[in-house]
């Protein structure tokens, strides 16, 4: 327009077809001044063309790429992986187990249909298979024979009855624990192969109750098992027959003296509980001890009752 003088149509359509290199030929005759201005727009304009098109290019490979390898990454992990935990569901109950298990167990395997919780689950630190946890295939690629729980929270009591029922077949040892929507359906996650079935509607209902009838036993509790205060935690910690402190007696023990924490009560291998057991109570190999304290103090003695795990 500047140099020839031609409309906005004929000069738009030379400027495209230069640029596109399709090249039909010049609309009208053009001066040595347009000669030199289309052979500066070829050099610049193109130029410029083709390097936006080989970025978008780049962009959409090296994406595909990274996602090839991201996933090849995920199941060279998943593969050396065992004793972790498969959270089937990766909804509001599954994000909310799987930061508390984050806490003390690294290793957790998210099957998960919804490719949209993929990111979330990732920058959690989760490992993330997307596909339906009821297939067996899915679940062998999570290593369910070696992982050392499941936990079914799908989105229907019918979905997780199914996928306890292939996990079931798939591993006869591992740990399986199943959410209930109703009450009805806890009869059949049982018969399909769950060890331990929990509804949240009643977990939910029982400590509001608690809320209102015991608000500060509640509140010890919530203190006791969460970790937003590391002056006081209540743990569990298996008894190994390698222990020093196996067939001694709370008081021979020294684990208030030592380790300054206090036995609150022992299960036993029958699933027996004592509560507040006496000072002549022996520490048995297979029981377990739920003790009170500091966490570093926790972690002390749990070495001490495992020195094989450390």
């Amino acid at each position: 327009m500047f140099f020839e003088g031609w409309n906005i149509l004929d000069s738009l359509y030379m400027t495209v077809i230069t640029l596109t290199t399709v090249g039909y030929g010049e609309v009208h005759e053009i001066s040595n001044a347009g000669r030199i201005y289309t052979i500066c727009l070829i050099s610049i304009g193109v130029g410029s063309y083709l390097y936006i098109a080989a970025a978008v290019v780049q962009f959409i490979v090296e994406g595909q790429i990274k996602n090839i390898l991201g996933k090849r990454k995920l199941d060279k992990k998943t593969s050396k992986i065992k004793n972790h935990y498969i959270i089937c569901g990766y909804g509001r109950i599954g994000n909310i187990l799987c930061r508390q298990l984050k806490i003390k167990y690294p290793d957790i395997v998210v099957i998960e249909k919804n490719s949209h919780l993929a990111s979330e689950a990732i920058e959690a630190g989760l490992l993330f298979i997307e596909g339906d946890a009821t297939d067996e295939k899915v679940l062998e690629k999570a290593g369910i024979k070696r992982a050392k729980s499941l936990i079914a929270v799908l989105g229907s009591d019918t979905e997780n009855v199914f996928l306890v029922l292939t996990a079931r077949q798939l591993s006869k040892n591992i740990f399986i624990m199943a959410r209930a929507g109703e009450e009805k359906t806890k009869s059949k996650l049982r018969a399909a192969g769950a060890d331990l079935v929990e509804s949240p509607y009643d977990i939910g209902g029982r400590r509001m109750a608690q809320r209102l009838l015991r608000p500060t036993v509640t509140d010890f509790i919530d203190l006791a098992l969460t970790h937003k205060r590391t002056d006081i935690q209540m743990e569990e910690m298996p008894v190994g027959s390698s222990s020093r402190l196996v067939n001694l007696s709370l008081k021979d023990s020294n684990i208030r003296q030592d380790y300054h924490l206090i036995i609150i009560a022992i299960k036993r291998p029958d699933n027996t509980m004592l509560f507040n057991p006496s000072f002549e109570t022996l520490v048995k190999a297979g029981e377990t001890l739920i003790a009170v304290g500091e966490v570093n103090d926790l972690d002390k003695l749990e070495k001490a009752l495992n020195p094989t795990r450390s």
